[in-house]
């Protein structure tokens, strides 16, 4: 496991794991290391981070004279192998190479030219710097801002396409020109293409197409990731997307969509389902660090239990290895659920499960290593009522069958005491299935259609997963479920997964009701809707959940924008508190609209009075249809 601080609950996201990790970084690095390795190297930690890069970069193989602090607290604690000396005593280190490990060094190496061993060559992380036109000056470099950056599982091979889709959402928070940096892995972990892009401003519609990227640069077929890099953000340093993937591979309809992968690696995740009967599960291990996953570093284990299997090869920095989870789980079946040992090597990864004639994508979740059981969570049910909770659509049960897989998400949670609440579009409670306390090794589907009469809710409505302390048990707010929906004729399926919020209330509760920017509570809807290709309608379910009674309906708007972010049309909808609205783009907005919208459209949709949770998906001229959350901004 890498010994890096990637991302801190309390702070957020570390720039300086982004900086030296940055793909770019890392080719710099090279010759960072070969300058270093010319001589005997004092490092200089100035803010304790030599430990970490020397996780990321072999600094351990340098020739040492010595490891020097400027904090006195740290003198004598090892640092790199060696008890760290005080920087006042580098001149007796005989060093013939001083290795500042600080970005924008000039001033802190100013402080010890003094010091220097006579003769010394300075050097220091400044080597790594990103080009200007990619990190402009004027702005402190390690500023979160100059890093938004994330990964894309990218693929354009065997039949199979992938399409990446954002909008300009920055340039509502008043960023001028911004565009985009990308580099392009394969499967080794090569780049192959790389490129910037401008992006139009006013919220444009921004695309990134395997098929188009494969023609642009004359490649063979790939399956690998996409790095990129933001420039000149403002206000959110995440690069949020929707991406769908779309083919026929072998004569299986792939049909999915998923979202951002998060950009910062975690030490495990959780809710990878193991497969059902003809099934085949695929986790895809992509790499997204500049040095090599060891064998053995990747590991899976069935849930609640200890027992584990490595995969037995190693990556490559940035490459891409398809694991069969049947190949380390032999036993595994569906509804287990399966825990990933990462080590902070990879960002969110990808799983695809296929059967003999359909396969659908999807993402695992970040398993929290720092949160404990909250004792005050049975107890603040005056003031929050239902508290955290996890919306999701049940879909027109005519068409699909729904169901739920609650999947423990933190390291220390060994029990999970939750209930189902079922509500018409209306917002009416129309049954509640209590789960009792499940053991952390339990994994219980909860089927709609084994709860619900068959004609009960024909046109849809929704589902909440929620505590349920009546007999005891604990929480620790970071209550998530996986979400599956089947397409009754085709037999094509469709999975999301997600975790629980506060919802609707003015009352705050560890930054709970999540805010877009800024502090809580977030009580305004602002959500991106990506709309389906071609004849391929898009469906969108919107769910208004509440905690504790908020508006007695929402204020929505739907509005259609061209791919220049102008508006083109507008439709109001009026969803009741804890209720939802199933739609289709198709049916709200004419023909004539649509085609005025042109051929890169999509909605923003709007709530100032109340804040939504929103699902959407594209519906395929064969039964396949794709299913994931939306992002807001």
């Amino acid at each position: 496991m890498l010994k890096i601080e990637t991302f801190n609950n309390s702070r957020g996201g570390n720039a300086f794991f982004k900086a030296v990790t940055h793909p770019l970084a890392a080719r710099a690095a090279t010759s960072l290391l070969h300058r270093l390795r010319a001589g005997k190297v004092a490092i200089y930690d100035i803010d304790g981070q030599a430990e970490a890069l020397a996780e990321l970069y072999d600094l351990r193989s340098l020739d040492l004279a010595g490891c020097f602090v400027q904090d006195i607290a740290a003198i004598g604690k090892p640092l790199l192998g060696q008890p760290a000396q005080p920087v006042t005593a580098l001149k007796e280190s005989a060093a013939q190479i001083v290795f500042v490990v600080a970005f924008e060094a000039d001033r802190p190496i100013s402080h010890i030219r003094h010091l220097l061993p006579p003769g010394a060559e300075v050097v220091s992380l400044d080597a790594l710097r990103l080009p200007e036109a990619i990190v402009p000056a004027g702005r402190r470099y390690l500023d979160p801002l100059n890093f938004a950056t994330n990964f894309v599982f990218f693929r354009e091979a065997r039949g199979v396409s992938t399409r990446l889709v954002t909008t300009n959402y920055w340039s509502g928070y008043g960023a001028g020109n911004l565009s985009f940096f990308a580099m392009l892995f394969d499967e080794s972990g090569q780049v192959i293409a790389e490129w910037t892009e401008p992006v139009p401003s006013g919220n444009a519609a921004f695309t990134i197409d395997s098929r188009a990227v494969r023609e642009r640069f004359k490649l063979p077929e790939f399956t690998g990731q996409l790095f990129i890099h933001a420039i000149g953000a403002v206000v959110h340093d995440v690069v949020k997307y929707a991406l769908d993937i779309d083919g026929v591979e072998d004569g299986k309809r792939v049909f999915s969509c998923t979202h951002d992968a998060n950009s910062w690696p975690a030490d495990f995740y959780a809710g990878l389902p193991a497969p059902d009967a003809g099934e085949s599960v695929t986790l895809w291990v992509q790499n997204s660090q500049p040095c090599e996953i060891p064998a053995g570093a990747i590991a899976l284990n069935l849930m609640g239990d200890d027992e584990t299997a490595a995969l037995d090869r190693s990556v490559a920095p940035f490459a891409t290895v398809a694991l069969d989870v049947a190949k380390l789980l032999p036993n595994a079946h569906w509804p287990q659920q399966i825990e990933i040992a990462a080590g902070k090597y990879m960002v969110r990864p990808r799983y695809e499960v296929a059967t003999k004639t359909h396969g659908r994508i999807a993402h695992v979740n970040v398993e929290r290593t720092d949160l404990k059981p909250d004792a005050k969570l049975p107890e603040i049910g005056n003031l929050f009522g239902k508290g955290f909770l996890l919306p999701a659509p049940i879909l027109p049960r005519a068409q699909w069958k729904s169901l739920a897989l609650p999947t423990p998400m933190g390291r220390s949670q060994e029990e999970l005491p939750v209930a189902l609440i079922i509500y018409d579009p209306a917002g009416k409670e129309i049954a509640r299935h209590r789960c009792g306390k499940l053991a952390r090794r339990d994994s219980v589907s909860l089927e709609i259609d084994t709860i619900l009469p068959p004609d009960a809710l024909k046109d849809g409505g929704h589902m909440e997963l929620v505590y349920d302390f009546a007999d005891g048990g604990s929480g620790d707010g970071w209550l998530h479920a996986l979400f599956r929906y089947e397409n009754r004729a085709s037999g094509h399926k469709a999975e999301t997964s997600f975790g629980a919020h506060i919802f609707n209330t003015v009352l705050t509760y560890k930054g709970e009701p999540q805010s877009y920017s800024g502090r809580a509570p977030g009580l305004s809807t602002r959500l991106f809707l990506r709309l389906g290709r071609g004849d391929h309608d898009t469906l969108c379910h919107l769910i208004y959940p509440t905690s504790m009674p908020w508006h007695a309906s929402s204020a929505t708007d739907l509005i259609l924008c061209d791919g220049a972010g102008g508006e083109i049309a507008r439709e109001r909808l009026a969803i009741a508190g804890s209720g939802s609205r199933f739609w289709r783009y198709h049916d709200v907005f004419d023909s004539a609209t649509r085609k005025k919208a042109g051929e890169t459209p999509y909605i923003i949709i709007r709530d100032l009075s109340c804040r939504l949770f929103g699902y959407h998906g594209v519906l395929g001229n064969d039964g396949a249809f794709s299913l994931d959350h939306m992002f807001g901004f």
